[in-house]
This record gives structure tokens, C-alpha cells and sequence, in this order.
């Protein structure tokens, strides 16, 4: 039996402060107490909601209704309780607190209260406001959206590349290689990642190459080389590899990045030339410099697009406007505003050459269009002068979310290398020529 001096307990008054938003029910819905908190919550005053039904107090939309309704009758036929998938449910500001829809997210959950006998006698409404939690999630799941796009776009533009691209760890060990690798060596991407290079390195160029690796390695230097390759058809062909590292904001290692193109061809070149007759040893030598000091101009990697050793652009849109432009395209036109500007604006002695028919009929067709020594016209520095210029390039369209969104850009400029054939060629039709002076 209770101490007749102990104090009442004022149940009500003790579950209106509760630390917490709470919504007393009756079995039907209609609205008995609420807590404090619930009342500041909901912003509608206590006298406004008890006695009214709960669709009455707190209207909400025809689907929210539904999902609540289903709810409660789910803990009146089951009589457990009930978590709700997550609500909308907007709040209306009173007038004196600036009036107004507050977007809102709740997460609600209704416990059966039970009599003696175990029948219904109150529905409890403990209503938990998630907005912010739902409004992070939403942040979150926009963000890796976001991320899985760039990464996508990443990876098209490195398997579009027309040049072999390669990534090692930071200890040097290879980690990716570019569909460029897979087919020259003929090697799936499993067999690239544990291949013996000593197997596929001409002899002669393997020790200079592990020598020139390991130190640029120790030192944390970039890297470049020029050695021969077995490809997959068997034959040895030239490469310049190029290899960078990528630091984080500690100056740490994280990665290296590789490009590598074939120069086979160009090699030969020169070493006819260098053949050809003594008297031309001058021109040849000059010729090689030449093709060395453009090759040299190309800054290495420190990312895959800044730094590409290629003349690379993307335009966006049927306009053709630049949205990106790496240093080396830069370098074609230094005197010259590129980016923001459409490929006729920019540079509009291409118009009467046919480039932007080009570009409109890869961009409505899909047809990567390549071209060798392609001759252009075009002025270089500010002397309003057009000088021949020679390119060999790739327009290549590229696509988001099925449809065309503009055109990559992949060029080499061969000016200097088609000189020099054409020097070449008129060696061999009219004899030796004296040497440059």
C-alpha cells in the first residue's frame, strides 16, 4: 500500500515535459496530449490539436494520409509497433514567426499502449524530424553522382586518347594500362599487370632503360625515355615514354602517370637522312634537333589532361566552343583568347578551310574523323600573318547521357617532320644539298 505522505505524481504535466516529441492518440486517432517539444515542433498550439482527429490537427498530402492510416491500423490489428517509411511533411510557419512553408522529413513510429486486459487503449506517436540527416543523404548521393561522372568521363577520355597511357603505384609497379597498350602488345590487362619487360624490351635498350627507371624513381623525378618495344605483331618499334609523379599537398608520392608514342617512323626518317650522304649531316642533325625540341616542348605529366604530351582540346556543344584547352594547344596560338570562345571566333582564318564542316559532321554523325600531315593556314603570333602549318589529328565525339556533347581534340603537329621529308625528297631528286648554314 502507498505512503499516504508520499507526494502525487502529475502524470500529465510529467509527459508533457518529457525530453522528447511525443503524440498521444486515442485508438480512432484522435488527438489526446502532446509533449512540449511536439507542440514547438509541429508549431501548432496544444489547444488547436487535442480533441480534433490527427488528420484534422495536422493535414497533410493524400499519400501521406494514406501511409499514416495504414499505420495505425497496422498496430491496431497487430498491436506492436509500427516504423513508417520516411515522410514528407512541410510545416506552416505561424504568421508571428515570419509565416512561411518549412520543407520538412520525419521518420514516425506509433507504440500500442495497453489496458490491464491487453486491449488497445492509446496509440503513441513519437515522430523523429530526419530533415537534416535526409538533406546530407541527398548531398551525399548527389556528390558520388557527381564523382562517378568525372570518373566515367576520366576514363572515356584515357581509353580515347590515341597515345598509350599508363599508371604505376608509388613504388613503380604498373597498376592500369590504357586499351592503346592491350593493342599494341596484344596482351589483356591481367597480363600487362605481371609481364616481364625484359621479354618485350629490345636488348640492347634494356639496360639504359632500367638505369634511366630506377634512379628517376629514387629522385622522384619525372621520366623520359626513347627505346624499342616488341609489338604484337613482332616487330621492335620505337617509343618516347614519358613518366610523371603525382604529389599530394605533403609533396608524398601518390601515383605516376605515363604516356607513351610511337616514333618509329620518324626515327627511320632521320636515320635515312643521317645515311643519305655525309654532306647532308648537318641537315639531318638539325632535322632530329628539330623533332627533339618539339617532342621537348610537350611538358610530362603531372596530370593526365594539363599535362598530356598532345595538342588537346574539348569543345562543347554543336558551336564548338572551347571548354578546355591544355598548354600545348595554347602554345599553337599564345597570343590568343581560346577558352569560352567557339572554334569560328577564336580562330577564323579555319572557317575557309573547311575545319568547322568538319567538326558540325563528326559532331551530328559520331564519325571520328583522322587526318596525317593535314596542311592548314594559320596565324601564329600576332603579325596578322597565315603561315603553313602541318597536323596529325583525331576529332572524336563524345556523349553524355546518350546524347552529343561536344568533340575531343587529339593532335600532334608534324610541321617540322614533313619539312624535313620534303628536304628529304628533294635530296634524292636533285642530289646532295649543301649544308644549312
Amino acid at each position: 500500500m502507498a505512503d499516504s505522505t508520499s507526494p502525487s505524481v502529475d502524470y500529465n504535466a510529467l509527459f508533457r515535459a518529457l525530453p522528447g516529441s511525443y503524440l498521444l492518440l486515442a485508438p480512432d486517432g484522435t488527438v489526446l496530449d502532446n509533449s512540449d517539444q511536439h507542440v514547438a515542433v509541429s508549431l501548432l498550439p496544444r489547444a488547436q490539436a487535442v480533441g480534433r482527429n490527427i488528420f484534422e490537427a495536422y493535414p497533410s498530402a493524400p499519400e501521406s494520409q494514406r501511409d499514416l492510416h495504414a499505420s495505425h491500423e497496422q498496430v491496431r490489428r497487430t498491436l506492436r509497433p509500427d516504423t513508417m517509411p520516411l515522410l514528407r511533411y512541410d510545416l506552416e510557419r505561424p504568421a508571428e514567426l515570419g509565416g512561411g512553408t518549412e520543407e520538412r522529413y520525419w521518420q514516425l513510429t506509433h507504440y500500442p499502449i495497453l489496458n490491464a486486459d491487453g486491449t488497445l487503449q492509446y496509440i503513441l506517436q513519437i515522430p523523429q524530424d530526419v530533415t537534416e540527416a535526409h538533406r546530407a543523404s541527398q548531398a551525399a548521393a548527389q556528390a558520388q553522382l557527381a564523382l562517378d561522372e568525372a570518373q566515367q568521363r576520366t576514363q572515356f577520355i584515357m581509353e580515347s586518347l590515341p597515345v598509350l597511357v599508363w599508371t604505376n603505384r608509388p613504388d613503380g609497379t604498373p597498376d592500369y594500362f590504357n586499351n592503346r597498350w592491350l593493342e599494341f602488345t596484344g596482351k589483356t590487362q591481367e597480363q600487362m599487370q605481371t609481364i616481364d619487360w625484359n621479354d618485350i624490351t629490345h636488348p640492347d635498350d634494356r639496360p639504359g632503360l632500367v638505369q634511366a627507371w630506377a634512379k628517376a624513381l629514387a629522385e622522384g623525378n619525372p621520366f623520359q625515355y626513347e627505346y624499342r618495344l616488341l609489338r604484337h605483331d613482332g616487330q621492335y618499334r620505337w617509343l618516347l615514354i614519358r613518366n610523371v609523379p603525382r604529389r599530394d599537398a605533403a609533396g608524398n608520392i601518390t601515383m605516376w602517370v605515363g604516356a607513351a608514342n610511337d616514333i618509329h617512323e620518324q626515327r627511320q626518317m632521320v636515320q635515312e637522312l643521317l645515311n643519305a650522304n655525309e654532306q647532308q649531316n648537318t641537315l639531318s642533325e638539325q632535322a632530329y634537333q628539330l623533332y627533339q625540341r618539339a617532342e621537348g616542348q610537350r611538358e610530362t605529366y603531372q596530370n593526365l589532361f594539363q599535362q598530356a604530351p598532345a595538342i588537346i582540346c574539348i569543345l562543347r556543344g554543336p558551336e564548338h566552343r572551347y571548354e578546355f584547352v591544355n598548354p600545348m594547344y595554347q602554345q599553337v596560338f599564345p597570343h590568343r583568347q581560346l577558352l569560352g570562345l567557339t572554334v569560328a571566333e577564336a580562330l577564323p582564318e579555319l572557317v575557309p578551310q573547311g575545319i568547322i564542316g568538319l567538326l558540325d559532321r563528326v559532331y551530328e554523325t559520331g564519325e571520328t574523323f583522322y587526318a596525317q600531315e593535314l596542311p592548314l593556314q594559320l596565324e601564329r603570333d600576332a603579325s596578322q600573318e597565315l603561315r603553313d602549318s602541318y597536323f596529325n589529328f583525331s576529332y572524336q565525339q563524345f556523349q553524355e547521357n546518350g546524347q552529343p556533347a561536344g568533340i575531343m581534340v587529339f593532335a600532334f603537329e608534324v610541321t617540322e617532320f614533313v619539312r624535313a621529308r620534303q628536304a628529304l625528297e628533294h635530296l634524292r631528286d636533285t642530289g646532295p644539298m649543301p649544308p644549312l648554314a
